[in-house]
């Protein structure tokens, strides 16, 4: 009679090797965890965790790794890998001499049902939370590797950015930026990438925002516009009676100032340009004046959120337009200015250093808000606020795009028509600007 074991005894040897070794790792484990801490400790007496106004564990507690960096952490290799795969696939294309166009995905439609604006304020939380001293420097570095950023022009040691925010609305040294000093150019406001720029010929005054689709001014503005846009087939003076009908902003400062509305009036003999400036997560985030100017009108629309980045641009639909803006519209010495800093997904904060109060991506009781944009006309009596040449504006939390469209000097052909203009920019559709670079520049009549 042969004996019988009892078939879980190979199991149970199995099992007792998986506990052993699950113990030992937890020793291991442990190990490393009571070495970090003791170099902490070390790296605190020694006086490196009391700088940069943060609040380390100096009363030696137990370590413990915040969730929030944790996410943040891997939210930064998340989007570096999708960064990289998107580059890639763009690259791949354009060396072939493929122009994309304009393409509506499933991706697309699925973003509009996602709670884009609840996402980005749970981000604005995340990023807002403070990071222990000792982990700031690992932190930002992996992020410039990741997004390329520039840590050499940071004016602040990376220790004393409390939270991801406080580094992605850092300032720059002294000087990292010089602006062009000829006064008869327009700078660029921001660090980014030109998508398109051009003249608008047409009445509608469309902007195209990919090869087959594009968007019309007035929207991306308001309807209240100040926008100098004189549709054919009517005269000035048609145009004039229409713009008091309709133009509440119109109204508000012409009664304020006759002198000011006379002028902008008179401007559409003078060409009408745009440019489009997108920016990525790694740039510079600050939004500097193009030029020496005066913002009479701020209007904040409280729209969607999607993001802004080169696939986004090919497949959703008005996608300037859809998303939540503020928009600065004044004059300066060639006639009208508008700065549309458009938001994106995670980028819903948007601040504007001369309006400290307003605040952006607000909770909504509607998914769709269809209330008009919030306005405010700065200084009643018409001046508005000043804004010098290459002075701080406003910031966004991270990157996205701005819309700048403006007039500028043109210069009458023979026939008596403007479609040839003195004013020409000195950029290129991709190249990368910088604060305080010429985007173009005209000749004195």
């Amino acid at each position: 009679m042969k004996p019988r074991f009892p078939q879980n005894i190979f199991l149970f040897g199995r099992y007792s090797y998986v506990r052993r070794f699950h113990q030992s790792s937890r020793r291991n484990l442990s190990s490393f965890i009571n070495h970090i801490r003791s170099n902490r400790r070390t790296f605190s007496s020694t006086g490196g965790g009391s700088g940069g106004g943060g609040t380390g564990d100096s009363n030696g507690n137990a370590f413990l790794l915040p969730g929030a960096t944790v996410a943040t952490i891997l939210m930064l290799g998340a989007l570096h890998g999708r960064r990289l795969y998107e580059d890639k696939k763009i690259e791949e294309k354009r060396e072939r001499g493929i122009e994309l166009e304009f393409h509506q995905d499933v991706k697309a439609s699925f973003l509009g049902i996602l709670p884009l604006r609840s996402i980005s304020r749970a981000w604005g939380s995340l990023t807002s939370v403070e990071i222990p001293v000792w982990m700031r420097p690992f932190v930002y570095k992996a992020w410039s590797r990741a997004f390329h950023s520039n840590l050499e022009e940071a004016a602040l040691p990376l220790e004393e950015y409390a939270s991801l925010r406080d580094f992605f609305v850092r300032s720059l040294k002294q000087g990292c930026r010089p602006i062009d000093p000829d006064p008869r150019c327009l700078v660029s406001p921001v660090d980014g990438t030109v998508l398109r720029f051009g003249e608008l010929k047409e009445s509608r005054g469309m902007i195209e925002q990919v090869k087959g689709h594009s968007y019309s001014v007035p929207a991306l503005l308001g309807t209240n516009s100040l926008l100098p846009m004189v549709p054919q087939g009517k005269d000035e003076s048609e145009e004039e009676a229409a713009g008091d009908k309709g133009d509440k902003s119109w109204l508000r400062v012409s009664l304020a100032s006759p002198k000011l509305r006379e002028s902008i009036s008179a401007s559409p003999m003078k060409g009408l340009y745009y440019c489009v400036i997108y920016l990525k997560p790694g740039d510079y985030h600050r939004i500097h004046s193009p030029a020496d100017w005066n913002a009479l009108v701020r209007r904040h629309f409280a729209g969607r959120l999607f993001p802004v980045n080169e696939r986004a641009t090919r497949t959703i639909k008005n996608l300037y337009v859809e998303n939540e803006r503020v928009v600065l519209e004044g004059v300066w010495k060639q006639g009208f200015m508008a700065l549309a800093a458009v938001g994106a997904t995670n980028i819903g904060s948007i601040e504007l250093f001369i309006e400290p109060e307003l605040r952006t991506n607000k909770p909504k009781k509607k998914l769709f808000p269809t209330e008009p944009p919030e306005e405010r006309v700065y200084d009643p009596q018409g001046h508005g606020v000043k804004l010098e040449k290459g002075k701080e504006v406003g910031v966004f939390n991270m990157g996205s795009t701005v819309v700048l469209v403006f007039q500028a000097p043109t210069a009458n052909s023979p026939d008596g028509s403007s479609s040839s203009s003195d004013y020409r920019f000195c950029v290129k559709q991709g190249e990368r600007v910088r604060v305080g670079q010429a985007l173009g520049r005209w000749k004195e009549g």
